[in-house]
């Protein structure tokens, strides 16, 4: 491939998957396109001369046609974890809808979809939240397009991802350090927690070998099953600011993410977020694992611990996941 599309390649699993193609073998002499409305926040990308940094609003159709020319892929990264239904139609239905016809007027055929773990795959099936009905609804749009034979797709479905530029762990952490009890809303959620570099490279294995991953779905996860709760503790514990957790009822859940949910900026927590927690966050066994693509996922422990132990102050913390 001499040059990818990568939509959201800017955020968090975006700038990982720039950094694992850089550094696979052979990933040399292929241009990443990678767009932005803010391409001044993703500075560092632009040092790179085989990443093009394009400043553009991917929502647009026009915008998205320019973007697909002359690509051989695309990687579609785009997601939003709170908003209402109207901004989880926009960016989770409407943009796949939009990209897909974009690829059918440009010959794109390859695409790679990251989706969601908790996506139904029984159209009959009901998910619990906005977020992952929107999602559910976005891959039935790429699965469509495949069975008709218009796309060549890949499809990973990650469970919550970590890392060192996280705002999962690091939240926690940077919590824990100003307040002296954590009370916690669905304290017994379930997760199954996976390496923003290992997301990377999956992402990575299935651009390179696309005799062996189309039409396959891969659930993402790490070897850790997590509640909430236990992962708020660690990482207290490997902060240094351990505090003691105080589990909330879901009515007390309720009131707590409205609340939340009042304050500018995005929120800690949300009712959809709250919603989607009640299905365990989890490989379901239907699908193949990262063990599929030769990965061997990494621990939370071994990534986090010795990241949270030496991270900066409190303040800076903050300042940090604010985007200051």
């Amino acid at each position: 491939m001499r040059r990818i599309l990568v939509l959201g390649g800017t955020g968090f699993v975006g700038r990982a998957f720039v950094a694992a193609w850089r550094n696979a073998e052979g990933g040399a002499g292929a241009t990443l396109v990678v767009p932005s409305r803010r391409p001044a926040r993703a500075k560092a990308l632009s040092m790179f001369s085989d990443v093009d940094l394009v400043a553009a609003d991917v929502h647009d159709p026009a915008t998205l046609a320019r973007l697909l020319a002359g690509c051989d892929a695309v990687v579609n990264l785009v997601a939003v974890l709170h908003g209402d239904a109207q901004r989880f139609e926009q960016v989770h239905v409407e943009l796949p809808r939009r990209l897909l016809a974009a690829c059918a007027a440009a010959g794109v055929r390859r695409v790679v979809h990251v989706s969601a773990l908790g996506v139904a795959d029984d159209p009959a099936e009901t998910v619990p939240s906005l977020y992952l009905a929107s999602k559910t609804r976005g891959e039935r749009l790429f699965r469509a397009a495949a069975e008709a034979g218009s796309i060549d797709l890949s499809v990973l479905r990650p469970s919550v991802i970590f890392g060192r530029e996280d705002r999962f762990m690091n939240l926690f952490a940077a919590l824990q350090a100003v307040v002296p009890v954590m009370a916690l809303a669905g304290a017994s959620a379930r997760f199954q927690p996976v390496w923003v570099d290992d997301v990377a490279r999956a992402l990575v294995a299935c651009l390179r070998d696309p005799a062996g991953t189309v039409g396959q779905t891969y659930e993402a996860t790490g070897p850790d099953v997590l509640t909430l709760a236990q992962l708020v503790r660690r990482a207290g514990r490997w902060s240094g600011r351990r505090r003691p957790i105080l589990p909330l009822p879901e009515w007390a859940g309720r009131l707590q993410a409205g609340a939340l949910g009042l304050l500018p900026g995005e929120p800690l927590m949300s009712a959809d977020n709250l919603a989607s927690m009640r299905l365990p966050n989890v490989a379901t066994g239907r699908h193949p694992g990262l063990a599929a693509l030769g990965l061997h996922p990494a621990r939370l422990a071994d990534v986090m611990a010795p990241h949270l132990s030496r991270s900066p102050g409190v303040l800076d913390r903050l300042r940090r996941l604010a985007g200051r």
